[in-house]
């Protein structure tokens, strides 16, 4: 019996949210339940580096704006915000066309191009897409792993975290980055808002 309910509570660590709107005491339980996901410190985080140590001034400033705006969508899915999504999708595109490719090495254009045109896409896709917020999440989830390749290669101009949520996609889970350890779910927006770990840092 005892096995089963701590089941219950591992389990409603992101579940509960579901009700968090039916009353103060969901809310709490919510919060209560979710509160190891927010609970680590850097110091007891995975902490990845960068792989490239130098890289072009004018593509690391490119870079930490597409970047930027990718944090832009992740926040606004996460306050279940589809026209900022849509407005931070296209900012990203723009961000990328600027962006100075000739400028990076052999070793980095190639994993740069590895991952350009499914970024790019998925950020047109969110753009267009205004009043749609799930399909905006399904390219998000796309997203989030051509976003992270970047960023494990050329960082992200800042210290970024690495998160995951396990329910997203019947249970198949997706992971994300975000600038604060604090779980904002992108994925259940004010649903399940505090769904998920955190699982790195990337500085």
């Amino acid at each position: 019996m005892a096995t089963m309910a701590i089941a219950a509570v591992t389990f409603a660590a992101c579940n509960n949210n579901q009700s968090s709107h039916e009353g103060h005491q969901h809310d709490s339980t919510a919060v209560t339940a979710a509160a190891p996901a927010t609970a680590a410190t850097d110091e007891s985080l995975a902490t990845l580096t960068p792989q490239f140590t130098t890289i072009d001034p004018a593509v690391a400033a490119s870079l930490k704006q597409v970047t930027d705006h990718y944090l832009h969508i992740k926040n606004a899915l996460a306050g279940d915000n589809s026209a900022e999504a849509a407005n931070g999708g296209k900012a990203m595109a723009t961000a990328m066309e600027q962006l100075n490719k000739a400028a990076l090495t052999p070793e980095q254009q190639q994993l740069y191009g590895q991952n350009e045109d499914d970024l790019k896409e998925h950020a047109e896709h969110i753009g267009k897409n205004e009043g749609n917020v799930e399909h905006q999440r399904e390219h998000f989830a796309q997203m989030s792993e051509d976003v992270l390749s970047l960023v494990k290669a050329f960082g992200g101009g800042q210290p970024l975290y690495q998160d995951y949520c396990p329910m997203y996609d019947n249970n198949k889970g997706a992971a994300w980055l975000s600038e604060t350890k604090e779980i904002k779910n992108p994925y259940f927006g004010s649903k399940m808002a505090t769904c998920g770990t955190v699982k790195a840092i990337i500085k």
